[in-house]
């Protein structure tokens, strides 16, 4: 396993280490103990979550708030997408930027955000099976977001315009500036 930084605090980019053969390949997909060792993180994670979604779709940006937060470590299992990170942590010196990583099933990248970060995606092949990790439990309550196309933020979502396809509730997330996170 190799951890990459970001030039987002505290946001890595995990490549494991894959073994292939004629049978097919093996890899370890996560390893509390390595990942602690690598990053100085507790990666304990409580909840998996699954999606799938086709072209166009783009998920975000969303977050849970307060004492709900979530880090997360994301990866595509199908497909390929394009994932974005907001560090929405008034106190980091990296508040109010993004930045994306193309994650595939054949890279096998993670991408690992902690709490405090908006997080979305967008599905940049037919379909798209998507894999979250994260170190609380969803509540519905503490629900945040930043609208996805936020003027402020300006994220390249590697799609264009009018291929863009959005839940209700994603049509309607507040600005940045709004801060609701």
């Amino acid at each position: 396993m190799k951890i990459k930084e970001t030039p987002l605090k505290d946001c890595y980019i995990i490549e494991p280490t894959v073994f292939e053969d004629d049978r097919g390949y093996f890899y370890e997909k996560f390893n509390e103990k390595k990942f602690e060792e690598l990053t100085g993180i507790n990666g304990h994670f409580v909840q998996d979550n699954i999606s799938k979604s086709s072209y166009g779709v783009l998920r975000g940006l969303h977050l849970q708030k307060a004492e709900h937060a979530q880090a997360k470590l994301v990866s595509c299992l199908e497909g390929k997408v394009w994932d974005v990170a907001v560090d929405l942590r008034p106190d980091s010196p990296t508040f109010g930027k993004w930045f994306g990583v193309e994650l595939t099933a054949e890279n096998k990248l993670q991408f690992y955000l902690p709490r405090g970060f908006g997080h979305g995606f967008s599905v940049l092949s037919e379909t798209a099976i998507f894999a979250y990790k994260c170190d609380n439990f969803y509540n519905k309550e503490s629900e945040g977001g930043v609208l996805w196309n936020d003027a402020d933020l300006n994220i390249d979502w590697k799609l264009p315009q009018k291929d863009v396809i959005l839940s209700e509730k994603d049509k309607i997330q507040p600005t940045f500036s709004e801060k609701n996170f």
